[in-house]
């Protein structure tokens, strides 16, 4: 377990709402803490470093930017070569994030999920016949779960408090 220094629950609270959308948002980070841009850049280095932070990455709002349709792709791939092939799906650049995940056997075979996103249905089952194709052979079967809303887009939250 992590233990935050006082100064990293400052700056995880400044900014678990998302960073400010400016020019120099760890400046401005930076000027509402109290401290300096160096040592907002320093303390997000430590938590990433530490585990306290897996990432930090822009969550847009794809439907604003004309992505309506939006689908999951599911794969079944063997898994000898899951990884590699799941490294490369990752790399495409109409690929927004791209995990393996356990099988859930008999009803779920799905071990590679790759999110798509397009201004129409044809243009994300191109990208999803670009996927097929790179995934050969090594893929037993597939699926596509088109998005109907925007779902949670937060990470954890903590309280003022300290709760």
């Amino acid at each position: 377990m992590t233990i935050l220094s006082d100064s990293g629950l400052r700056l995880l609270r400044e900014t678990q709402a998302g960073l400010p959308i400016c020019r120099k948002p760890f400046a401005e980070v930076a000027m509402n803490i109290g401290a300096s841009e160096r040592d907002v850049l320093q303390n997000f280095k430590a938590l990433v470093e530490t585990g306290a932070v897996r990432r930090i990455a822009a969550a847009p709002n794809h439907y604003k930017l004309g992505m309506t349709a939006n689908g999951m792709s599911v794969w079944d791939v063997d898994d000898v070569m899951v990884d590699q092939l799941g490294a490369a799906i990752g790399d495409l650049d109409f690929v927004t994030h791209c995990y393996r995940r356990p099988r859930a056997l008999p009803v779920w075979p799905y071990n590679l999920f790759a999110m798509v996103h397009g201004q129409s249905r044809r243009e994300v089952e191109d990208k999803r016949a670009q996927i097929a194709a790179i995934l050969g052979r090594h893929c037993r079967g597939s699926d596509i779960l088109y998005s109907t809303r925007i779902l949670k887009k937060t990470g954890m939250r903590l309280s003022r408090s300290g709760d």
